[in-house]
């Protein structure tokens, strides 16, 4: 059975030093976050922690450096932020395991957090080879020296098998955050026996993104609501023309063929909203699906769709909902997401929404969070468990209990 926070807290940290691996990978406009939900999220452990008198070195990641340290995905931002929000100051390290990280763990007082630098600025973070990330992990360990600890707390990576996620668990004493215990608790009750009708709401750009978990769901869901770029591909399949929609040429078989399959459960757009540029200045339109022109692009669902969606949504007892339905960043094609949402969080139903730019939508649209009954911060990894993958980084902590 995993160790729990809980666990590790009632044995005593007053003075040790506990390394957590969190999801601080946030949204930037330059330096300046523009979602803050996931540095949110990790408070509650790291202040836990910091309340029980555990000296808290925390590791994250940012966007994807290349193994190298980059300024544009400088944790900076973050360590400000998190310092905001604790109401501590949270030092961060110039560098990951190297003599900043050294000297700022040294310095950490009863009750402290740090922040490392960002870990995939070092290669041997996600590198392929078992023994290069080990040799990090264990550099990891010594930071926090005897007595240390691992608390796994960043959902949103627990998919991956990198040094600061699944490595590190084996050569420290681990623990499951409450994050990653709360985000595994949800999504079992989805991948078990669902209340019903389940209705899942996909959208994002791409069907080969989805293309997995869709073949997952469809066997268990009663419908699968279809929006975003992806829809395009879909409509296509079914001999729609899309003008200069986001399409997908060698996925429209693989649509046909998941159409075919699933009967009725497939609900697809009745209308959209398309435009003449991507742009929030551009002509925009609503047309019915037979009718988008040639040059013309689709960048939301419409309306009629949204009313078709929220009357399968207000009878659902199960929900989860994974992307967008349309360009929600821009104020011409957000409407679609917004109905959605709306729908979801207006029913009665348990609804989940997996993370990602879904979680964003929900907060940019200004949708209180408290209507839905769980929200992940990690898309990624919320749509590999629904595939029914192994999660490395929730696996290590099970085989180290």
């Amino acid at each position: 059975m995993t160790r729990t926070l809980d666990d590790l807290i009632a044995e005593g940290v007053e003075g040790r030093r506990v390394l957590v691996r969190a999801d601080l990978n946030v949204p930037l406009d330059g330096t300046t976050i523009t979602d803050d939900g996931r540095v949110r999220a990790a408070l509650p452990t790291i202040q836990r922690l910091g309340s029980a008198g555990a000296r808290v070195v925390v590791a994250a990641h940012l966007g994807r450096p290349k193994g190298k340290p980059d300024p544009a995905f400088s944790l900076a931002p973050v360590a400000e932020c998190l310092s905001a929000l604790i109401g501590i100051d949270v030092p961060l390290a110039s560098d990951v395991v190297g003599e900043s990280a050294k000297s700022t763990v040294d310095g950490l007082p009863v009750g402290g957090a740090a922040l490392l630098e960002n870990v995939r600025f070092d290669p041997r973070e996600t590198s392929k080879d078992a023994a290069e990330r080990e040799a990090l992990a264990a550099e990891y360990a010594a930071l926090v020296g005897d007595g240390g600890a691992f608390v796994s707390d960043g959902f949103g990576v627990v998919h991956r098998k990198q040094a600061s996620v699944y490595d590190v668990a084996t050569k420290l004493p681990a623990y499951a955050g409450g994050l990653v215990l709360s985000e595994v608790e949800v999504l079992r009750k989805l991948t078990g026996d669902p209340a019903r009708p389940y209705v899942v709401a996909l959208g994002g750009s791409k069907v080969s993104d989805k293309l997995a978990v869709i073949e997952s769901l469809l066997p268990k869901v009663d419908a699968l609501l279809v929006g975003g770029g992806m829809c395009f591909t879909f409509l296509a399949a079914q001999g729609l023309g899309v003008g200069d929609s986001l399409l997908e040429g060698d996925m429209i078989d693989t649509c046909k063929r998941l159409l075919a399959d699933a009967g009725d459960k497939i609900v697809l757009p009745a209308d959209v909203v398309i435009a003449d540029d991507f742009s929030e200045q551009a002509n925009v339109r609503t047309v019915l699906v037979a009718d988008i022109p040639e040059e013309w692009k689709g960048l939301d669902i419409g309306p009629i769709s949204v009313e078709r969606y929220s009357e399968v949504l207000a009878g659902a007892k199960t929900v989860f909902w994974n992307g967008p339905m349309g360009v929600f960043e821009m104020a011409p094609f957000a409407e679609g997401t917004r109905g959605v949402a709306e729908a979801i969080a207006g029913s009665d139903a348990f609804s989940v929404v997996g993370g990602g730019d879904s979680a964003a939508a929900v907060r940019a649209l200004d949708i209180g969070e408290d209507r839905f009954s769980h929200i992940s911060t990690g898309g990624g990894a919320s749509l590999e468990f629904l595939e029914g993958k192994e999660l490395p980084g929730v696996a290590v902590l099970e085989e180290s209990a």
